[in-house]
């Protein structure tokens, strides 16, 4: 980008936003363009998703506006350089090519105009979810932004359903499954199963990575099929996704464009006004016990007190809310506060070792030759992360704060007792 159009660009990044609150959408904005644009199958799909996140059982909560003054019903527009700005700044942070077009603009404005109710509830979801994608991607060293992909997939719905029979969050066909050895019978579907399917879903990844070298080319193939992929190069004589996309089926042609689109608006959620809805827990909010068997969920439930609900939407790879009999190592997520309750319940002491920690020191004492500091939180900060920052606990942070909820939100001023330098 030569010098001037970096000027040019600048110019519109602090320019005057255009409201659209009751907005027809000015010249500059693709806000309120026909949709028609989209493959329909594309749609109806973000439709179904929209309906899941409606069911009772998954409760949200509204959780606090963010900090850009906008009025409740805005609906922020840009100038279409400020996209393509933006976008080019993020594309400098992954290996994944990320480029603007026409295309790509019209699902941005697909999630942050049509689907926005939808996409402030898959928001809140992906407090739970992507902390685990990530780690795994992090293991089979492939770029964490491929974590988007759930989102176009599932709408990070682990019990999702396609018409096609596609299950999960990575939403694999059967025999898919099978082939990348996730066990599938009547009492577990462990397409289901956020880790293992999530697992099994770069273990796929990095095998299209390597056959096509191509990150893109890569993306589409998890959606069509490498098969596709080979006869659409084949067929253009071009290995370019853009110069090949007419030669791919229609829902493969807007796969790459929505990944791209999801990239963004991760990126740039309050500038678009959406408002998080949070989901039943985050990541850090549950753990998990091994060698589980012969158990209902009713049973669990009555025990412990966790609802049958909470308890499926935590382990949906039980299809039957039933931990089956097997020699395997059948594992049980359960709120973090609930473990020991379970095991206390469920197994002899000799059967499970449990680590014990030492007292650690009390938030006062921990005070003590420490500086005093006012950490702002930014968007996608949680507790863990700023205590293993800060060299403290949660307890801490929440104690010096008088914080009683576990969540923390952006641009939240919070005291810090940090070590001195």
């Amino acid at each position: 980008m030569n010098k001037l159009l970096l000027i040019i660009v600048s110019i519109l990044i602090f320019s005057q936003i255009i409201f659209a609150g009751n907005n027809n959408g000015g010249k500059d904005s693709l806000a309120y363009s026909n949709y028609n644009y989209f493959n329909q199958d594309f749609l109806m799909h973000i439709d179904s998703m929209l309906n899941f996140f409606q069911l009772k059982e998954f409760q949200i909560i509204k959780d606090k506006e963010n900090n850009y003054n906008f009025s409740e019903d805005s609906i922020p527009s840009y100038p279409l350089l400020t996209y393509e700005y933006r976008l080019e700044k993020i594309n400098e942070q992954t290996p994944i090519q990320l480029d603007y077009n026409e295309q790509v603009q019209h699902y941005i404005d697909l999630y942050t105009v049509r689907q926005r109710k939808l996409l402030s509830k898959i928001i809140g979801r992906s407090k739970y979810y992507f902390p685990l994608i990530e780690a795994e991607l992090d293991k089979y060293n492939i770029p964490l932004e491929l974590k988007y992909l759930v989102v176009i997939e599932s709408a990070l719905n682990p019990e999702a359903r396609s018409p096609s029979g596609a299950v999960g969050l990575w939403q694999f066909m059967y025999n898919t499954g099978k082939v990348l050895g996730l066990k599938i019978n009547s009492f577990v579907d462990e397409r289901r199963d956020p880790y293992k399917s999530t697992d099994a879903a770069c273990r796929y990844l990095l095998y299209l990575y390597r056959t096509f070298n191509d990150w893109q080319l890569a993306i589409a193939a998890y959606n069509g099929g490498p098969g596709l992929i080979r006869d659409a190069i084949k067929e253009s004589g071009e290995s370019n996704f853009w110069k090949l996309q007419k030669y791919l089926p229609k829902q493969t042609q807007s796969y790459v464009p929505a990944f791209i689109a999801t990239n963004y608006i991760f990126n740039y959620i309050d500038e678009h006004n959406i408002t998080e809805k949070s989901f039943n827990f985050n990541y850090f909010q549950v753990d998990t016990v091994k060698n589980v068997s012969g158990l209902y969920f009713s049973k669990i439930s009555q025990q412990i007190n966790v609802p049958v609900k909470i308890l499926k939407l935590l382990n949906p790879e039980y299809k039957k809310m039933y931990i089956p009999k097997n020699n395997e190592q059948n594992i049980l997520v359960l709120p973090k506060n609930k473990k020991k309750i379970f095991v206390n319940t469920f197994y002899k002491p000799q059967e499970y070792k449990q680590t014990v920690y030492n007292d650690l020191p009390n938030s006062e004492d921990i005070k003590r030759g420490r500086k005093k500091i006012i950490h702002t939180v930014k968007h996608g900060e949680y507790f863990h992360q700023l205590a293993l920052k800060y060299n403290c606990t949660i307890k801490n942070i929440k104690d010096w704060n008088n914080l009683n909820s576990n969540k923390i939100y952006s641009n939240q001023k919070l005291v810090i007792y940090v070590n001195q330098q």
